[in-house]
C-alpha cells in the first residue's frame, strides 16, 4: 500500500504540475520552489533546481508581471497568446522532472501526458477569457483571474497532500473541459464576426440577412428560373469569392446535369 501512495504521489505531481502550467506556468515553479526550499515537500532530483533561490526570484518577478497583465481585458488575450508556446513546453517539462529519473520512457510519456494536459488548461483559460472580454466590465475579468490563481494554488496542494482527491478532481475537470471547449469556439467564431462588421466585412449568413432572403447560392437552383439567369448567378457568385472555382464548376456541372 506505501509503494502505491509513492506511485499516486508521483503521478499526482507530475500531472498537477502540467495542469497548473497551462493555467499560470510561474505561479506553479513558485510554489513548487518555495515549498521545496522551506522542506514542505521533497521535490524530485530534476525539479530540485526549482528550490534555487535565482529561480524563485524569476519567478516571482514574472508571476507579479502576469498578475497584473491578467487583470486588463485585451491584455490578458494578448499575454495568453504569446504563452501559448511557453506554458505547453513548460508543463511538458515539469511532468518529465517530476518522474525523475525512473526511466527515459516514463519521462517522455510524462512529457507527453503533462503537455497534453498544460494545452487543455491553458485552451480552456485562454478560451475563457475571450468570452470575458466581450463584456465591458472588468469585474468579471478581474474575478476569473482571482479564481484561477487560487485554483492553482489549491490545485498544487491537493495534488501533493491528497493525490487520489486531486484524480478526481482532475477526471470531473477534464469532462467539464471537454464539454465547455467547443462552446468557446463556437463564442469565438461568433465575436471574430461581431469584430469582421464593425469592418465592414460580412459573412454570407449576413448578406443573406440583409436582404431577407436565403443565401444567394440557392438561387442557382430555382427552377422557376432559367438556365442561364441561374448560370448568370453562378458566374457572379464566383466572380464575388462567394464560391471557390472548384464549387463553382462542380455546381455549374450540376445545373447542366439537370436540363
Amino acid at each position: 500500500m506505501e509503494q502505491l501512495n509513492h506511485i499516486a504521489s508521483i503521478i499526482a505531481l507530475t500531472m498537477g504540475a502540467s495542469w497548473a502550467s497551462g493555467i499560470n506556468l510561474y505561479a506553479t515553479i513558485l510554489m513548487l520552489g518555495i515549498m521545496g526550499s522551506a522542506g514542505h515537500m521533497t521535490l524530485p532530483p530534476d525539479l530540485q533546481i526549482l528550490a534555487n533561490p535565482l529561480v524563485i526570484f524569476a519567478a516571482g518577478v514574472m508571476y507579479c508581471v502576469e498578475f497584473f497583465a491578467d487583470k486588463v481585458p485585451g491584455v490578458d488575450t494578448g499575454w495568453d497568446t504569446i504563452h501559448t508556446f511557453i506554458r505547453i513546453p513548460g508543463g511538458a517539462l515539469l511532468a518529465a522532472g517530476a518522474v525523475g529519473n525512473i526511466d527515459p520512457a516514463a519521462s517522455l510519456a510524462a512529457a507527453i501526458v503533462g503537455g497534453g494536459i498544460a494545452a487543455g488548461t491553458h485552451a480552456t483559460k485562454a478560451g475563457t477569457r475571450v468570452l470575458i472580454n466581450a463584456s465591458p466590465e472588468p469585474v468579471t475579468n478581474w474575478t476569473a483571474s482571482i479564481v484561477e490563481d487560487l485554483a492553482v494554488i489549491g490545485g498544487l496542494w491537493t495534488a501533493l497532500k491528497h493525490p487520489w482527491i486531486f484524480f478526481a478532481l482532475l477526471a470531473a475537470f477534464i469532462m467539464v473541459m471537454i464539454w465547455w471547449l467547443p462552446k468557446i469556439w463556437r463564442g469565438i467564431k461568433k465575436i471574430i464576426g461581431a469584430i469582421g462588421r464593425l469592418f465592414g466585412i460580412k459573412t454570407k449568413s449576413d448578406l443573406s440577412q440583409d436582404t431577407g432572403q436565403h443565401p444567394p447560392e440557392t438561387d442557382v437552383f430555382d427552377k422557376n428560373i432559367d438556365i442561364g439567369t441561374r448560370l448568370e448567378k453562378l458566374k457572379a457568385l464566383s466572380d464575388k469569392g462567394l464560391i471557390s472555382q472548384e464549387e463553382y464548376q462542380k455546381k455549374k456541372e450540376e445545373l447542366l446535369r439537370g436540363l
